[in-house]
């Protein structure tokens, strides 16, 4: 992973489809029930890719995330393809991170040996819950059975691996989560991200929630699970680096580090977006998200890009703070102060200090601490204020 001033180069490939839509997903996730076309959409990608590269000369990728959607309903040969383009079109580091996300239902052993074949390194897997109930409520297509074997089917065919947990779910005690997150750190090696269950726009939990029909824990609730699921990480040698993700010293995930560190990356794929800092200065990119429009448009202009922003001085700097301080070693200060144009606000930080939300580990150096990260947001919100 580079070091803190080396965010990386970072290329994130988006493929939309789902066996099915989780009630609580705002992802770009399609259902289809005849098979997509591997073959046409692998093109797609290509062109895409390539309209890329053309403008991100000379870049050394350093990671690359398949992601969904769910990435493992891919043709071992699709991935492949995916990646050699890749290859063809930029450098690759040689520890490049090379990720894919998977549900344990698309898992097999021999469609794990062909993603490891085609380059793959990482997986990480959906579990989202071990317990049965909570997953069918989840309305996950796996049992705790066979989220467990595709976890062993991971271990068995790749030296990293993580899978995700959600809590905060409805009815969860503490004990009960306790329990899980024990088994569950039982059968991780270097990486979990554990995320508190939240009703996003637009989804079916967001209905039955405003219909009364799905009670979630309250605030306080939520805080004591935090809470515990820091104590039993940080005691398990899996501490927060990232305010929903805990690993081993150096199993971080490179990829999302890039995000959180604002780095650039490609976006490609229905509904990706992406970062990219050219000659006149930082863009954001969004790519139409219907997955056979966005085919469409690559097939006719090279690319499925609908909004392209140039970002200017503050909102760089506002994204630099939002995504850093996510983060546990922090913000660099100087990088803040290039990015705006003008420093942090000294006496809002001594503020926050008093009150023992963020730290100064060196004189430029700004992190969150345990007791401010459960609020984060206020936080942010407070540094982020000018006068």
């Amino acid at each position: 992973m580079g070091g803190k001033g080396d965010p990386g180069f970072g290329v994130y490939v988006h493929w939309p489809f789902c066996a099915s839509k989780c009630p609580y997903c705002d992802f770009n996730s399609h259902v289809r029930h005849a098979a997509p076309d591997q073959e046409r959409f692998v093109a797609g990608f290509a062109r895409e890719l390539g309209s890329a590269a053309a403008r991100t000369p000379g870049r050394t990728v350093s990671s690359i995330f398949l992601g969904g959607g769910t990435p493992s309903l891919m043709e071992p040969s699709t991935v492949g393809a995916v990646l050699d383009r890749i290859a063809r079109l930029w450098t690759i580091s040689p520890d490049c991170e090379i990720s894919l996300e998977a549900n344990p239902t698309s898992v097999e052993a021999e469609r794990f040996k062909g993603f490891r074949a085609a380059g793959v390194n990482r997986v990480s897997l959906g579990v989202q819950a071990l317990n049965d109930t909570d997953l069918k409520s989840l309305g996950r297509m796996h049992s705790v059975d066979e989220a467990l074997a595709a976890v062993d089917i991971a271990r068995r065919h790749f030296d990293r691996y993580s899978f995700d947990l959600i809590y905060a779910r409805p009815g969860q005690t503490p004990e009960a989560w306790e329990a899980e997150l024990r088994r569950a750190i039982g059968e991780a090696a270097e990486h979990l991200s554990l995320y508190q269950l939240t009703i996003e726009a637009g989804t079916m939990f967001e209905a039955l929630h405003k219909a009364g029909k799905l009670a979630m824990p309250d605030p306080d609730m939520g805080r004591v699970l935090y809470d515990l699921t820091q104590e039993i990480c940080n005691a398990a040698g899996l501490p927060a680096y990232e305010i929903s993700n805990h690993a081993r010293p150096g199993a971080e995930c490179r990829h999302n580090m890039i995000y959180w560190r604002s780095g650039d990356f490609v976006g490609a794929g229905p509904g990706a977006h992406g970062r990219l800092t050219l000659g006149n200065g930082r863009i954001a990119t969004s790519t139409e998200r219907h997955p056979e429009t966005w085919l469409d448009l690559v097939e006719r202009h090279g690319t499925g890009i609908i909004a392209e922003e140039h970002l200017v001085q503050i909102e760089n700097a506002d994204e630099f703070l939002v995504m850093g301080l996510r983060l546990a070693e922090g913000i660099d200060l100087a990088r803040y102060e290039a990015l705006s144009g003008r420093a942090l606000d000294d006496g809002r930080i001594r503020f926050l200090e008093a009150e023992g939300l963020v730290s100064r580990p060196s004189a430029n150096r700004l992190k969150v601490t345990p007791a401010g990260f459960p609020v984060l947001d206020a936080v942010v919100a407070d540094l982020a204020q000018q006068d």
